[in-house]
């Protein structure tokens, strides 16, 4: 059987992400490693009681990625246009609440979809983020 293990985001800062999704958004360490030979800091997050992590990947530099190509993807996620993370709770307006207390700052409150309810916020780095409360039916 495969399942889903990780999926990451593109962060600017891997010091200011890991504050902003374990102390705003209350995701939990699973792994802070740096790899031996490289410059790569493996970092992953995730929510309490779930299995799935979140890898909050800096930007690489050569030879992985060419100086042009690591600034087009810092560029691009600055814009929260380097992909959206789909988060979901059992009740949206309560969870915006909670977490605009602990300093998140939405770009949309909670919303009546035909789905549920969802808002938006974004990351530290600019990743676009949807917070959800999805309806059974759907």
């Amino acid at each position: 059987m495969i399942t889903i293990g990780s999926t990451q985001l593109w962060v600017h800062d891997q010091e200011e992400a890991l504050k902003f999704w374990t102390e705003k958004v209350g995701f939990e360490v699973r792994s802070d490693v740096t790899l031996d030979g490289w410059s790569l800091r493996w970092l992953t997050v995730a929510a309490p009681g779930q299995d799935v992590q979140l890898v909050l990947m800096t930007v690489p530099g050569p030879p992985v990625m060419d100086a042009d190509t690591a600034e087009q993807v810092r560029a691009l996620t600055a814009t929260g246009f380097a992909g959206t993370l789909f988060l979901v709770t059992d009740d949206c307006r309560k969870s915006y609440e909670e977490l605009s207390a602990r300093g998140v700052e939405f770009t949309q409150e909670p919303t009546e979809q035909p789905y549920g309810v969802d808002c938006a916020f974004r990351d530290p780095s600019g990743n676009s983020v949807r917070l959800g409360e999805i309806n059974a039916a759907v």
